[in-house]
């Protein structure tokens, strides 16, 4: 895919050289936001797509008249709920005492992952994403969006992300090097009307989970092994054969 970096409209100095060495970094063009408005009507913007920092100076990717940014607004309200008194079935499941090492393998837009990490006071989450488009912009959210509370901001600190493909990792990882290693794979059937993950689905890696995979998880995790599939999922009849299911959700 061809793609270039640009600021948004009218930047600063200071911008525009942060913008330039983000396309040095990525090692792709960077085109000021005036000439590429200009090539766009002359119809010679040959791009798929464009990452745009803005004066927040957030990191975000135009497309097709989409935008896929970062956003935390699903751990905030899960944490939200969790503390008037709601289930929160991923904290109940994972029995934190908050000093675990976890491992989020399939990280996405890390919901999951901040909402763990701010029960880890003493503990680490290690995310991975394969998509190198969808790491480098919540990368760069996890260390520069301006977080409502101080809890998330908290959180954000104690997570490292790679850009590390899931199953290579696992065969790499010693036996027993992470407490907890959670799972949430792409669902088989998507589920469109989940508007927060739908403009991440161009840039995603679909690479289906295999019972070789959960094999290492199995054996890289020291506690447990979390994973969150549909039960309309094949996948999760071929789990049943081998796994003890702590929680089924519909």
């Amino acid at each position: 895919m061809k793609y270039a970096v640009t600021t948004s409209h009218k930047p600063t100095n200071e911008l525009a050289m942060k913008a330039q060495k983000i396309a040095v970094e990525y090692k792709v063009p960077y085109i000021s936001r005036r000439k590429l408005v200009e090539l766009k009507k002359e119809g010679k913007l040959d791009l798929d797509f464009y990452y745009v920092l803005d004066r927040n100076e957030q990191l975000y990717i135009l497309y097709d008249n989409s935008k896929f940014f970062f956003h935390p607004s699903m751990a905030k309200l899960r944490l939200k709920n969790y503390r008037e008194g709601q289930r929160d079935h991923l904290i109940e499941n994972l029995g934190l005492t908050g000093e675990e090492r976890i491992l989020d393998a399939t990280f996405g837009l890390g919901s999951e992952a901040l909402l763990m990490s701010h029960f880890l006071k003493s503990g680490e989450v290690i995310g991975l994403e394969a998509s190198v488009h969808v790491y480098r912009v919540v990368k760069h959210g996890l260390e520069h969006y301006p977080f409502q509370y101080p809890w998330m901001k908290e959180a954000a600190s104690r997570i490292t992300l790679l850009n590390q493909d899931m199953k290579h990792f696992l065969r790499d990882s010693a036996d027993e090097s992470f407490d907890i290693v959670y799972c949430d794979p792409m669902f088989e059937v998507p589920q469109y009307s989940s508007s927060s993950l739908n403009p991440l689905r161009p840039f995603a890696v679909y690479e289906p989970i295999t019972l070789e995979d959960v094999q290492e998880m199995i054996r890289v995790a020291r506690k447990k092994v979390v994973l969150k599939s549909r039960i309309t999922d094949s996948f999760f009849e071929k789990l049943g054969e081998f796994i003890e299911f702590s929680y089924v959700d519909g």
